[in-house]
């Protein structure tokens, strides 16, 4: 029989939920925080506590952003220096050049860069320039990819709406969003060649950029088959697009360089957030000269409020400078640690005789259940169990461990040996749970 986990209180959360519900819609303010009404008071390295005091391991850390754990000392006082300073100027201070010479410093391809608060608008930015650099309208982005929450960008292939769709045609995810938002939306499975190929062989004049990330991570954690990037650069390289890569999640994760420096592959333009505040809004467009310079010169527009806010800036700059300091230290840490998790996991799910997929990287992976003997994709993906998984998530969080609620797990700096002991003890129990509800 399985261990039955430690008896925990969510009575506050419930009540703090019941309260949220009549002021803020959902009680979220994020629609994939719906239906998780746990409220939480303070984190600090890998650990999370609750309102109720229940304390938890963190895999899901903020959705990525806490790379270094939570409230890195460095990173805050950073933050906490610069709030004397004032925090918007309406203008420059010295704090940006530092930023983006460092990014320069650490990302090859970053030859111009520009701040911004958020990965969704950072992307926003990079198909405006695009499509201003080549003159065409069409972006092709591929299933399961997200690129955040706006109307152009969210959206999948039409078939999956229903209906008898032109080739690549875009599907709305959403109510409230309409059909011609994504009209220049061409949308194909990712990690095929054959695939983009035959996509430029028809639509090549048309496409202004492809649009990917460099590895799956919003679904799956799945990696780029050997070849397919390279593919996807020549494909570019030959028809006149501007290849882009959404480093929101892997940038300053997968390494220095983000994943186009682990997979050596060069993109035109790439964005990033998540790890590169460690916690604090920023978010970054960077590229390619001749092409960033339509912003530089005012032909493109690119503004905001909050850009390049004081206490951001500072707070990238001392992440970064944490990251990179004795030849990227902290990553292989991470990177050690979460291969020891990820490879603890796999010898569980055999142990238990189910069929437990674990799929990435040390520094972000996924859990999946299915029977599917390669996951390459959004289609072989979604074979995947989802009841499983969900059982496995709930056992894991009634023990104190915490990935996200779509089953990717994010290592952080502050993971210790102790900490990846624990999770697989728990992960035993939750997987001997499953065991004994059947297959």
């Amino acid at each position: 029989m399985a261990a039955i986990p430690p008896r925990r209180s969510f009575s506050e959360s419930a009540r703090y939920h019941a309260a949220a519900t009549q002021a803020i819609a959902g009680g979220v303010n994020s629609n994939v925080r719906l239906g998780a009404p746990l409220c939480f008071a303070r984190a600090a390295g890998a650990h999370l506590t609750d309102i109720d005091g229940n304390t938890y391991i963190d895999y899901a850390l903020g959705m990525g952003p806490a790379v270094l754990g939570h409230a890195h000392p460095r990173v805050i006082e950073a933050a906490r220096r610069s709030l004397a300073l004032g925090q918007m100027y309406a203008g420059q201070h010295p704090a940006e050049l530092d930023l983006a010479e460092l990014v320069k410093r650490l990302v090859p391809s970053a030859e111009l860069v520009r701040f911004g608060m958020t990965g969704s608008e950072m992307i926003q930015a990079a198909l405006r320039v695009a499509r201003s650099h080549t003159g065409r309208a069409k972006i092709v982005k591929f299933e399961g990819h997200y690129h955040g929450w706006f109307d152009n960008v969210l959206a999948g292939a039409a078939a999956d709406a229903g209906g008898d769709a032109p080739r690549y045609t875009a599907g709305v995810l959403t109510s409230g969003q309409m059909q011609s938002g994504v009209a220049d939306l061409l949308v194909l499975p990712w990690n095929s060649i054959d695939a983009l190929a035959h996509l430029f062989a028809l639509h090549g004049r048309e496409v202004a950029a492809v649009l990917m990330e460099p590895m799956m991570c919003n679904t799956g954690a799945i990696l780029p088959r050997p070849g397919y990037l390279e593919a996807a650069r020549r494909l570019c390289d030959e028809h006149g697009s501007v290849l882009i890569f959404d480093e929101v999640i892997t940038g300053f994760r997968l390494g220095l360089a983000g994943a186009q420096g682990r997979f050596g592959v060069r993109p035109d333009l790439s964005t990033f957030a998540k790890a590169v505040g460690a916690g604090f809004p920023l978010a970054l467009l960077a590229g390619r000269a001749d092409i960033m310079s339509l912003i530089g010169s005012g032909r493109v527009n690119h503004s905001g409020t909050y850009n390049s806010n004081v206490m951001s800036i500072a707070a990238g700059i001392a992440a970064l400078e944490v990251l990179a300091e004795n030849d990227g230290h902290v990553m292989k840490h991470i990177d050690v640690a979460g291969q020891a998790l990820m490879n603890g996991l796999k010898e569980l799910g055999c142990k238990h005789g189910l069929n437990l997929q674990v799929s990435g990287v040390g520094a972000v992976f996924n859990t999946a259940f299915t029977d599917q003997r390669e996951v390459h994709d959004f289609a072989s993906f979604r074979c995947a169990r989802e009841d499983r998984l969900n059982g496995f998530l709930q056992g894991l969080l009634a023990r104190g461990i915490r990935p996200t609620s779509r089953g990717t797990w994010f290592v952080s700096a502050a993971h210790s040996e102790s900490d990846i002991d624990a999770t697989l003890i728990a992960a035993d129990a939750a997987l001997g749970e499953i065991q004994d509800l059947g297959k």
